[in-house]
């Protein structure tokens, strides 16, 4: 298990989950009303200008993802307390799953419920963002930005004042994430323009192919250790 763990914090994994979180973004954005699935801080302002102005259907529409969204951070961590220990798979497999099977269902709502289907992608992103914190030891977030472009900027001036090639890769492997996500919202768009609601299957896909690295890596490891 303890290969399983290092995989679901290496840099091939991050960029699959990276570009999934901008595509999630994108998606919900453009072909589900205008809100986002991962930026909560949107949704909550906009849940708070809606609110002011008696808006309350409109402020419904953004307080309900949001809301999802926490429910799938505590559903990551029932994930993780449960099934810790669990010798089959790594209970991060178990979220990546989860976070198919949702996107799957994702794609069949029609968009007279885009309500439900924004929801529902933000408990998948919530999963995510729980679920996987840290590439090599770094936190980094493969849902959202802000923090990565702190910590991506940080690296960069503290390179630049101490010339530490450590700080330059990480700088690298910060805005790389970012360069991910923004992928995943290029592709989102674009995909969307072409199979509408359909699109966020390929967000499904790319969730089964984090959990296939994850276990073939666990199955190597498991391979060399009966040598």
């Amino acid at each position: 298990m303890q290969r399983a763990k290092q995989m679901s914090e290496s840099i091939e994994l991050g960029m699959i989950l990276a570009i999934s979180g901008g595509f999630m973004d994108a998606y919900s954005y453009v072909c589900r009303d205008k809100v986002f699935a991962n930026a909560q801080t949107g949704n909550m302002l906009l849940f708070g200008i809606n609110l002011s102005e008696r808006n309350w259907s409109e402020a419904l529409r953004y307080l309900l993802p949001v809301i999802f969204f926490a429910l799938g951070i505590a559903l990551a961590d029932i994930v993780r307390i449960r099934y810790q220990q669990m010798t089959v798979f790594h209970w991060r497999q178990i979220s990546v799953l989860f976070e198919a099977v949702i996107l799957f269902g994702v794609s069949f709502i029609s968009r007279d419920k885009n309500l439900l289907a924004n929801s529902l992608t933000s408990l998948a992103c919530g999963i995510q963002v729980e679920s996987f914190r840290k590439i090599h030891g770094n936190g980094i977030a493969t849902t959202m930005c802000i923090g990565n472009l702190r910590s991506g900027t940080q690296y960069l001036c503290d390179y630049v004042h101490t010339r530490n090639k450590l700080s330059v890769h990480k700088c690298f492997l910060y805005y790389g994430i970012i360069a991910c996500f923004i992928v995943g919202a290029v592709l989102g768009n674009f995909l969307v323009g072409l199979l509408q609601t359909r699109a966020i299957l390929l967000c499904a896909l790319l969730q089964v192919a984090a959990f296939i690295l994850m276990f073939a890596d666990k199955e190597k490891e498991t391979k060399r250790k009966k040598l």
